[in-house]
């Protein structure tokens, strides 16, 4: 039987979907590939009404995410994105906040668990390609990293995916993008340090997204409740599309012929 052409992407949060692979899932969809994203948590430890930040008197986890996950929902449809799955974990909050010690925090669910969970949907939609994050989850943030682990454990597990990939930031883009973002006067309100990102000699796939500027651009805006710490809601037009115009990743695994380079996640599939 003949398998559907399938990406599975796994996120931490709502609003994730978009940054790293808002123009991959869009340009798959365009494509006549199926997608499918996958999100852990339900973000309750995102910004509540009037900017009330977890801890703050009166911010309502539960009412926060139940706005992430309908912003979620929105994004998706503006992303072409065939099938969402929540797993409905706990937000663990950021690296040293009081929430890490919840034992529901995502964070702290057993691995054999939620990889197992996620095993399940491999086993439902037969991904030939899934993208993930890197083992600090870019930039450490506790569910970002429980995702690459269960992520690479249903893969191994299953033995499904033949191509395994982690999201990246190449470092050479990160310093054009801050310095023309600083030249256009636009706060930005942190100078990244110098090993900020992922080295370029890592990067093995850089996927031209521009047809998808625009979707990708309306996605992220749908995360409205959050949009305090989204800074590229604060460029111009042309900034946005200087940052939203390509998408990099690192190859992290592949069962099948494909060059070392690749402009194609699906290169050796098609």
């Amino acid at each position: 039987m003949t398998r559907e052409r399938t990406l599975m992407a796994v996120h931490a949060h709502p609003d994730d979907e978009v940054l790293g692979t808002g123009g991959l899932l869009a340009r798959s969809a365009a494509e006549g590939i199926r997608t499918v994203l996958v999100t852990c948590t339900n973000g309750e430890q995102g910004d509540d009404s009037g900017g009330l930040k977890p801890g703050d008197p009166g911010h309502d986890a539960a009412g926060v995410a139940q706005r992430r996950l309908a912003e979620l929902r929105e994004s998706v449809g503006l992303l072409d994105i065939t099938h969402l799955e929540l797993l409905g974990y706990r937000d663990s909050g950021m690296v040293g906040w009081s929430t890490n010690d919840d034992p529901r925090a995502f964070a702290n669910i057993p691995l054999d668990e939620s990889a197992g969970r996620l095993a399940e949907l491999m086993e439902r939609y037969r991904p030939q390609v899934v993208v993930t994050y890197d083992e600090n989850g870019g930039y450490g943030h506790p569910d970002h990293i429980q995702a690459h682990r269960i992520a690479l454990a249903a893969a191994e597990r299953t033995g499904i995916p033949d191509k395994l990939y982690y999201t990246a930031m190449p470092r050479s883009g990160i310093r054009r993008m801050f310095e023309a973002a600083t030249a256009a006067g636009v706060e930005i309100g942190f100078e990244p340090p110098d090993d900020f990102g992922t080295p370029d000699e890592l990067v093995t796939s850089v996927l031209d997204v521009s047809a998808h500027v625009e979707a990708k651009r309306k996605a992220l805006e749908a995360h409205a409740s959050q949009g305090e710490n989204i800074f590229f809601l604060k460029m111009s037009e042309e900034l946005q599309h200087m940052a939203f115009s390509s998408e990099a990743f690192v190859r992290r695994f592949c069962r099948v012929e494909a060059p070392d380079h690749e402009d194609d996640l699906f290169a050796g599939l098609r």
